[in-house]
């Protein structure tokens, strides 16, 4: 029998047994489930902050992928699109130094530095950040016409010099960084740099940014030949 059809048969018995006067206390009749609920819509909780850096390190990572791509296959002579470099640029320039390096610096380093912890090696990420930056510029500045063998070489050298310097930068911060937040802030602050660094998201990209942003580099890599994974670690010929 339906909570539904229980919560009808209670309705009438009330209404019956108020007609005749009769006493609505009997255990029998207390005991009739109540009709639920409805339940209240609410936001969805905002993801931690240190998942959510460590997700959008993720894009960084695959940004770096297509980098080495591009180097191997322009060194070996092909003619790739100059659309899938631009596009690629465009990513990094507006997600991660855009959006991810900025909450970051707002939202994290400070913490670091205010705790007097690890403060050389936020300063260090944070000169690491400016420098980023100018190698996207270089590159965007290149990337759309690579016509000429030194646009083509600036190119190599830009996406070589951006992978060096990433690598090891994000993987400190996976490592060292971000594990130490929690222990600086009280777990009211943590939730409040999460809800900081989503709303921040929302502005900037809209509903979804980080998954909307993610389909643009899944895209990017289907157009160079890099979207099957389990071809990844087979042998080349």
């Amino acid at each position: 029998m339906t909570v539904e059809f229980i919560d009808f048969k209670r309705r009438r018995l009330v209404g019956a047994l108020s007609a005749s006067g009769l006493v609505l206390a009997s255990p029998a009749f207390a005991q009739l489930p109540a009709a639920p609920k409805k339940a209240t819509t609410t936001d969805e909780e905002a993801i931690p902050a240190t998942e959510d850096l460590m997700r959008e390190h993720g894009v960084a990572e695959r940004i770096l992928l297509i980098y080495e791509a591009g180097i191997r296959r322009i060194g070996d002579g092909e003619d790739i699109e100059p659309a899938i470099f631009t596009q690629t640029g465009e990513i990094m320039r507006d997600f991660i130094h855009g959006y991810h390096e900025k909450s970051e610096e707002d939202q994290i380093f400070p913490r670091f530095k205010k705790a007097g912890r690890m403060v050389d090696l936020v300063d260090t990420l944070i000169a690491q950040h400016a420098e980023g930056r100018k190698l996207t510029d270089k590159f965007l500045q290149v990337a759309a016409t690579p016509n000429t063998e030194d646009k083509r070489k600036t190119m190599i050298d830009t996406m070589k010099a951006t992978i060096t310097l990433y690598r090891p930068h994000l993987a400190r911060e996976d490592t060292d960084l971000f594990p130490t937040v929690r222990s600086l802030v009280t777990p009211k602050e943590f939730d409040e740099i999460s809800e900081a660094m989503e709303k921040a998201e929302r502005d900037k990209f809209g509903a979804d940014g980080f998954e909307k942003t993610v389909k643009k580099v899944a895209a990017i890599e289907k157009r160079i030949g890099m979207n099957d994974l389990s071809q990844a670690a087979k042998p080349k010929n």
